[in-house]
């Protein structure tokens, strides 16, 4: 059951996911496909065993009756835009990405969506109720029929973003060996770039970095190539749903990437998760904007958003999501344009991000615990923050959508249990540094406390 977490399935390869659970995936996910219709899309990413589980997966989804549109190796959000397209008259009821995103090479998994949305929480607990009491399904005749997914996606971005042709501003890119260079290559040089990427072909052993540009580490490759060679630089996580944004000035964030793709919608409406700075959700109102904080998660702002009809969604580390003229997923190499896009348009990326408020934050900081024990110490948190000691920082407010978002006179801190991780995630801000350091002294006070309590 370890497998099924709460946005997709992921685990390890042959050790978790093998030939009898992948299979026994593909048939109990048939299940829940088979009300909305009969046809899922299928694809996968640069890992050496993607290939195998594709088949494992293809051997359950056929045994439930489903018919599979493989489109080979793409990256996730190729995978996502199948949903919104129609191949030979048919336009699939569902799709399968199978990706270990940023996750060491030894990991693989399933990220789903059926009838347009995605397939997470208690759908994917469930599915993994029935998995584990599952007999083998009976193998019968593989039905598969081969799509071009890649080539669709390709001319469709160089159909939106046809007047971004010839831009003169040198760009540079780093894929990490993972899947966004199946795309990218093809739509820079349409677009007629000034453009040079590094590791973009797809290697799924990550031979030169981690592919996580969340990580500082990540991204020491392309900045020398920025600073030698490029305007602005890129760079994607394994499976190109994140993106990393960097000027000569600035590692932008997903928070503050918001702002910068906000100034062009009128009076939009914009999703942020609890790790978001105060300022996005400060300055969106100011400008007259509708801003909502929500729980983390790929799958819960995707919920959201839908629910809300709002036109942008952002996790600090770098999932974006554009409804505004887009589908509501979260697309990396879309989010390039997009920002290419503002950069056409005059907009000087640093001197807007200079006009912002000034603040000192902290990386996500990540505490150790375990699976059983991460939520109680939150729920134990809550609870200590009703009553707490003489000397912690006076509170203004409590927000627990996700975690526990504790508002100070000048700042905040966040605690919340990870849906992937053992951890807890934590994250502080302040307007002054002393204050952000005195936030994350006092709430790690309090988590210590609470691992004594339990």
């Amino acid at each position: 059951m370890s497998i099924f977490r709460e946005y997709d399935i992921r685990g390890i390869y042959e050790k978790e996911l093998n030939e009898a659970t992948v299979t026994k995936i593909g048939y109990a996910l048939s299940k829940h496909i088979k009300p909305i219709g009969d046809v899922v899309a299928v694809g996968y990413d640069a890992r050496s065993h993607s290939p195998i589980l594709f088949e494992y997966l293809v051997a359950g989804l056929n045994a439930g009756g489903l018919k599979v549109l493989g489109m080979g190796m793409v990256p996730t959000p190729v995978n996502y835009f199948c949903n919104y397209q129609e191949f030979d008259g048919v336009t699939p009821s569902a799709s399968v990405m199978i990706t270990g995103s940023h996750n060491p090479s030894e990991y693989n998994g399933f990220k789903i969506t059926v009838d347009k949305a995605p397939f997470f929480g208690d759908d994917i607990y469930g599915l993994g109720d029935e998995v584990t009491v599952m007999d083998m399904p009976t193998a019968v005749a593989r039905d598969v029929v081969e799509i071009d997914a890649v080539e669709r996606y390709v001319a469709y971005m160089l159909k939106e973003f046809a007047h971004l042709k010839g831009m003169k501003e040198r760009i540079v890119y780093d894929c990490g060996n993972g899947v966004a260079g199946i795309v990218t290559e093809d739509i820079f040089k349409g677009l007629e770039f000034s453009s040079k990427g590094i590791y973009v072909d797809p290697d799924g052993t990550f031979p030169n970095h981690h592919p996580d540009p969340s990580v500082e580490k990540n991204l020491a490759d392309v900045k020398v190539l920025l600073e030698r060679e490029g305007d602005i630089a890129f760079a994607y996580d394994g499976d190109a749903d994140r993106i990393a944004v960097l000027t000569h000035k600035n590692n932008i964030k997903g928070d503050q990437m918001a702002l910068l793709y906000s100034m062009k919608m009128d009076r939009p409406t914009v999703i942020g998760e609890v790790k978001c700075s105060q300022v996005m959700y400060d300055e969106l109102e100011r400008r007259g904007a509708k801003a909502v904080m929500y729980k983390t998660g790929h799958s819960n702002l995707k919920v959201k958003m839908k629910e809300l009809d709002a036109d942008l969604a952002c996790e600090v580390s770098g999932h974006i999501f554009f409804k505004d003229r887009y589908f509501g997923f979260d697309d990396a190499i879309y989010a390039t344009l997009r920002m290419l896009e503002l950069i056409h348009e005059k907009i000087d990326l640093d001197a807007e991000l200079a006009k912002l408020p000034q603040t000192f934050s902290t990386e996500e900081i990540k505490v150790e615990t375990t699976e059983t024990e991460k939520f109680k110490l939150v729920d134990a948190l809550k609870v200590m923050l009703q009553d707490p000691p003489a000397d912690f920082p006076q509170i203004k407010d409590i927000i627990d959508v996700d975690g526990v978002r504790v508002i100070f006179d000048k700042g905040w801190g966040l605690v919340r249990a990870s849906n992937t991780t053992p951890v807890l995630v934590t994250r502080f801000e302040s307007t002054e540094q002393e204050e952000a350091i005195r936030y994350e002294d006092a709430l790690n006070g309090l988590i210590k406390k609470a691992k004594e309590s339990l």
